[in-house]
């Protein structure tokens, strides 16, 4: 297949040989081909009115010269003088008529180019980001971010504090005969594990349900919550306003979820919940109500504090 090239705005295939003339491109709105067309056309016009200008002149000449005796030398002088004057004047015009065409056609070229030359630049320019695609970018960027954080701190905890925890909560779940069922630390971790076995017990309630109910549960029962929040700048008992936020953050964010959070959960669903560790008994909260209880592993020495769903099964 012939190359393409472009010239002065216009694109056309050229051939290997100069003896076969160009394929026309498809597609194209304007092509060289149309725009000689039409600057033929208008000159052809042009010349054909100055043709028809032409023999009007000589018609009315010629009238003028049988109108005038010839044997009136004085009248046939000035005759001679007027027949001049006309096809000056007209040869004038046609040469100023002649000259406005090419000078009209060469403005509309220049044209022509600028808008091709405008719309290759702005065709050459990347394409615009939305905010949205710019939102997801960011967020997959931290994301991966945070993982890679996470499997640093894998490697450096294999002979540390984090192996050390696996290690002894391997024991408490065997004992038990459990194995922990991990859930993605995203920031939800409690209450996709909770989530997770609730689904266990053909329960429809999901994060979102789970994060606005605790939300709504702690502020029509501040009293039970607000004496155990302080401000961690000034070590102050949380403010009305400073409690309203920590609630809406639950509902809004990723906020982890804890002690407070679990309390209020336990309420809810009128379900004890029972809290494994390494390093410490077993906590269980809302044991008020005479239910089996939901469990769940906390695991502290990672890079933020996570929570896992145990499961019944062996051992691995």
């Amino acid at each position: 297949m012939a190359p393409r090239v472009r010239v002065e705005g216009w694109e056309a295939l050229a051939c290997l040989r100069c003896r076969t003339p160009p394929a026309r491109v498809p597609g194209h709105l304007v092509v060289m081909e149309e725009i000689l067309a039409e600057e033929l056309d208008d000159e052809e016009q042009l010349m054909r009115r100055h043709r028809k200008e032409k023999k009007e002149l000589q018609a009315k000449i010629q009238g003028m010269k049988n109108a005038v005796p010839k044997n009136d030398k004085k009248r046939r002088k000035q005759l001679t003088e007027d027949v001049a004057k006309l096809e000056r004047e007209m040869e004038q015009k046609h040469r100023e008529e002649l000259e406005q065409l090419k000078l009209t056609f060469k403005d509309s070229k220049i044209d022509s180019v600028a808008v091709n030359v405008s719309n290759l630049v702005l065709d050459s320019q990347p394409p615009r980001i939305s905010k949205a695609q710019k939102r997801r970018e960011k967020k997959a960027a931290l994301e991966k971010e945070r993982e890679e954080r996470i499997a640093e701190a894998e490697i450096e905890n294999l002979s540390g504090a984090r192996h050390l925890e696996s290690e002894k909560l391997a024991q408490i779940l065997a004992a038990r005969e459990l194995e922990i069922k991990h859930i993605p630390s995203d920031g939800h971790c409690m209450y996709g594990a909770l989530e997770d076995q609730l689904r266990e017990q053909d329960s429809a309630l999901t994060v979102a349900t789970l994060r606005r109910q605790t939300a709504e549960y702690m502020q029509s029962h501040s009293d039970d919550f607000l004496p155990f929040l302080t401000n961690p700048n000034t070590g102050d008992m949380y403010t009305p306003e400073e409690f309203g936020k920590y609630c809406d953050d639950i509902v809004n964010t990723a906020a982890w979820g804890g002690q407070l959070e679990l309390r209020a959960l336990s309420h809810i669903l009128k379900t004890p919940i029972e809290i494994l560790q390494a390093d410490a008994p077993p906590i269980i909260v809302g044991e008020e109500y005479p239910r089996n209880p939901l469990v769940l592993v906390y695991l502290a020495f990672l890079i933020s504090n996570w929570w896992k769903t145990p499961k019944a099964g062996p051992v691995t």
